[in-house]
């Protein structure tokens, strides 16, 4: 079953970012038509602007870059006590897999780079992901992927939490006092909220971060619109928003 809680976060986000936000912008726009035509003309205008500089890979990438740390170095990684990878989601169905749920291709990057990690540092793993939307939980999947295709059994799984502030409270109740200096893995996109989240946790955090964005190397193609960069663009401005809600409360 999935949480309520979820449900609610998920449409208030839905409209407040691309393509909702702008949706709604334009639904307004066209009310005003008749009444108050020159703002009706000025909000469908800036709509239709906005989306299209949204869609466009060179806008999605400067975005992005915005929030995307250094990659980790083999001295920092030496110098935590253990590695815990974050859930991404995961899909239903999953044909392809034999199963009737599977990683997503996000929760899947991250697995992979923490296995990488974890092979060649030695040190343990932690995962990190609950069912907010019902089924198994995330970490589990994840859990049973690092054993089965990469050889590698996680020290710890997490399979409570819903996001990633009870990924870091959660995860705080599993590892010991002495081993709080992990590095954490998650997208790099991702990365400066879930850095602050673990680290108000009690954590001390070293970023390891994957899935850096691409830049679009053609100067033509970086400012035609396309519906990836759009994507993109979303989830840069869901963590920018995140950030800017967290320093309003305070956190």
């Amino acid at each position: 079953m999935v949480d309520p809680i979820v449900v609610i976060k998920n449409a208030i986000a839905a409209l407040m970012l691309p393509p909702g936000s702008l949706l709604l912008l334009l639904t307004i726009g066209l009310l005003f038509w008749r009444r108050k035509p020159r703002l009706a003309l000025g909000l469908i205008a800036a709509a239709t602007l906005l989306l299209y500089l949204l869609a466009t890979p060179g806008l999605a990438y400067a975005l992005l870059r915005q929030l995307e740390p250094a990659p980790i170095t083999p001295a920092a990684l030496d110098s935590v006590a253990a590695i815990v990878v974050l859930g991404g989601g995961k899909r239903v169905p999953a044909p392809d897999s034999g199963l009737n749920e599977a990683m997503n291709n996000a929760t899947l990057t991250r697995v992979h780079y923490g296995a990488r990690l974890a092979r060649s540092s030695g040190k343990p793993l932690l995962v990190t992901g609950g069912k907010p939307k019902g089924g198994v939980a995330e970490a589990q999947l994840m859990a049973d992927a690092l054993r089965s295709d990469y050889g590698i059994a996680p020290r710890w799984v997490e399979s409570a939490s819903r996001n990633t502030e009870e990924n870091a409270e959660f995860s705080a109740r599993l590892l010991p006092a002495g081993q709080r200096r992990i590095a954490l893995v998650t997208q790099a996109w991702h990365m400066p909220r879930a850095e602050r989240i673990f680290t108000q946790a009690g954590f001390t955090v070293i970023p390891a971060a994957t899935d850096y964005a691409s830049e679009e190397q053609s100067v033509v193609l970086r400012w035609l619109p396309d519906a990836e960069a759009l994507a993109r663009s979303d989830r840069a401005l869901h963590e920018l928003l995140g950030l800017l809600w967290y320093r309003l409360r305070g956190r």
